[in-house]
């Protein structure tokens, strides 16, 4: 499948303004189905994009830029891979490795991007020492382009090099490797899960745990009724523990009042 040129336009458009909204409005900036669902849309496939925005939200999950740190972007990554998986047919699981790979490069990109920003924080302060104010504000929008751009020109080359060139490489790579991807795909996902559990009191919790493996491995429930059973007994712990505190909070206020 070969891409045409607004395609490619909008699909850039999509990365650009993910990234302004992470690092502006952040309204949607880490939800990784929004954004790879919209890319899908204009490209012909919005459930392909949306089972690879899912798998990257599981692997993202846990993962934080915490102090300005850098972290692979999922966000591109289900990106990337939505429009290597639709443009060339290959499994899912390959063009999620791929998009992968394009997401962790980004770590690389934002530290350029970064580095760049602090030369531009000192030419603010330059211009406001010199009361140049509108050349201040006039630096202070690069700040954004350039992150934009740092999003928008991986997914570019991507989508220029076009799907029958990756369909070349993936064909000249050896049946264990693209093996691997497909495997690492499926792995991938239960690593952003371990990552979560290892902030989540899963100790405390671990019958829960129980419950939810059962239902999904032994009786094929799907995500839905098991979120659906979890939001009921999260909402039957929240009603006891409630009424419990309640309880303690005025045995406690009627023993301040006795001793009094």
């Amino acid at each position: 499948m070969t891409l045409s040129v607004i395609q490619i336009v909008l699909v850039a458009l999509i990365a650009g303004l993910y990234r302004f909204d992470r690092i502006g409005t952040q309204i949607n900036g880490h939800n990784c189905v929004l954004w790879a669902t919209l890319a899908g849309l204009v490209i012909g496939d919005p459930l392909a994009g949306m089972q690879i925005g899912a798998t990257c939200m599981l692997m993202s999950l846990g993962v934080a830029a915490i102090g300005g740190s850098s972290v692979p972007d999922y966000i591109m990554a289900a990106i990337v891979g939505t429009v290597v998986t639709v443009t060339t047919g290959q499994d899912m699981s390959v063009g999620l490795a791929i998009g992968i790979a394009v997401g962790l490069l980004w770590v690389q990109i934002d530290v350029i991007v970064k580095t760049l920003n602090i030369f531009m924080a000192h030419k603010q302060q330059e211009f406001a020492a010199r009361g140049e104010y509108g050349k201040m504000k006039a630096v202070t929008f690069m700040g954004p382009i350039m992150f934009c751009l740092g999003e928008m020109i991986p997914v570019l080359i991507v989508m220029l090099i076009g799907g029958d060139a990756v369909n070349a490489v993936l064909e000249a790579m050896p049946a264990w490797f693209t093996k691997g991807l497909s495997v690492a795909g499926g792995i991938l996902p239960v690593v952003g899960m371990a990552m979560l559990l290892n902030y989540m009191p899963a100790k405390q919790f671990f019958s829960y745990l129980v419950v939810g493996f059962v239902l999904s491995a032994y009786l094929g429930l799907g995500i839905l009724p098991i979120a659906l059973l979890a939001g009921a007994a999260a909402y039957e712990y929240y009603k006891a523990h409630s009424v419990a505190s309640a309880a303690t909070a005025q045995l406690s206020s009627e023993g301040v009042l006795e001793d009094e």
